[in-house]
């Protein structure tokens, strides 16, 4: 209650000099870089003044944002989260100006304006970001496709899914997460492939991916996915039908448990189909587990059995 009382009275006192303060004797930038030093300093001198000179500088509004944008080129990790949060605190008054902006020639600082955009969410920066996302610079495009994917804002569709296919798995993460964000149907094909993907961070969110979009559709296409010649495709689609479970993706995976494939991608259906039943309701367990007489392949399918509590 003390600190919250003492953050108001800071502020106060902030503001108050800072409404009153001569132009003359004081520029808006000067003002800015004074309590930007508080702001980001992170000394335990001005913790308690760090949020009020956060709300100070975003009380200054539009005038305060060239000067923020100025400052994204810095290296302290500090100073760039400061300019982001107050950017944000800021909000939609800063878009043009950031949009603006996104032709800066520094990429360190477009990157971080595409952060700032995402964070305050408005759609009258897609057509920038859109601009930016095939940006020589990778950690640009990433960022656009995250800004576009927080916006949610189905224009971006298109953009989102052909960053599915850039060069840098970062990319293709950042826009697999966008795929979820934006509901994009149309990506699920794409998505899938991302299953087999070499970057572990583009296979885990299209798996997250896929258990947003509809699962009449992300089965479909996992049906045939079943069939590819990579096994790791063929795993990671089976792991996801037995998360999404149904009678549909049991179907499936029994189907695949019965065929001539390989062991592994047996093995990989079989786990699933426990998974998705885990307390053998279809009363199909015993027929899976007759199926592997490897010791190990025993234990991987037993660790998917679930004991009905005992009251």
């Amino acid at each position: 209650m003390s600190r919250n009382f003492n953050r108001l009275l800071i502020y106060s006192v902030i503001v108050m000099l800072f409404l009153h303060s001569p132009i003359q004797g004081q520029s808006i930038k000067k003002r800015v870089d004074s309590l930007f030093v508080i702001a980001s300093t992170g000394t335990v001198q001005y913790r308690d003044m760090e949020q009020p000179a956060k709300d100070s500088i975003a009380a200054i509004g539009l005038p305060a944002v060239p000067l923020l944008i100025e400052k994204l080129d810095t290296h302290s990790a500090r100073e760039r989260l400061t300019v982001i949060r107050i950017l944000d605190s800021i909000g939609v008054v800063a878009v043009p100006l950031l949009v603006e902006a996104l032709d800066h020639p520094n990429g360190l600082v477009v990157q971080r304006i595409c952060w700032a955009l995402g964070d305050i969410g408005d759609s009258s920066a897609i057509d920038g970001l859109m601009n930016v996302s095939s940006h020589n610079r990778w950690q640009v495009r990433s960022q656009a496709v995250r800004a576009l994917g927080r916006i949610k804002n189905d224009r971006a569709a298109d953009i989102v899914i052909e960053a599915m296919r850039d060069s840098i798995g970062q990319v293709r993460k950042s826009a697999a997460v966008a795929s979820g964000q934006i509901m994009i149907h149309e990506s699920i094909a794409n998505l899938v492939h991302l299953l087999g993907d070499d970057f572990y961070g583009a296979r885990m969110t299209a798996m997250e991916a896929l258990t947003k979009l509809d699962s009449s559709m992300v089965l479909e296409v996992l049906a045939d996915s079943i069939n590819s010649s990579d096994a790791f495709v063929v795993s990671q689609a089976c792991r996801l039908m037995g998360e999404i479970g149904g009678d549909v993706a049991i179907d499936i995976l029994r189907q695949l448990v019965d065929s001539q494939a390989d062991r592994r991608s047996r093995l990989s259906a079989a786990t699933a189909l426990l998974k998705a039943d885990p307390q053998d309701l279809c009363g199909f367990r015993g027929q899976v587990m007759a199926q592997f007489d490897d010791r190990l392949d025993q234990i991987r399918l037993r660790s998917t059995f679930v004991t009905p509590d005992v009251k």
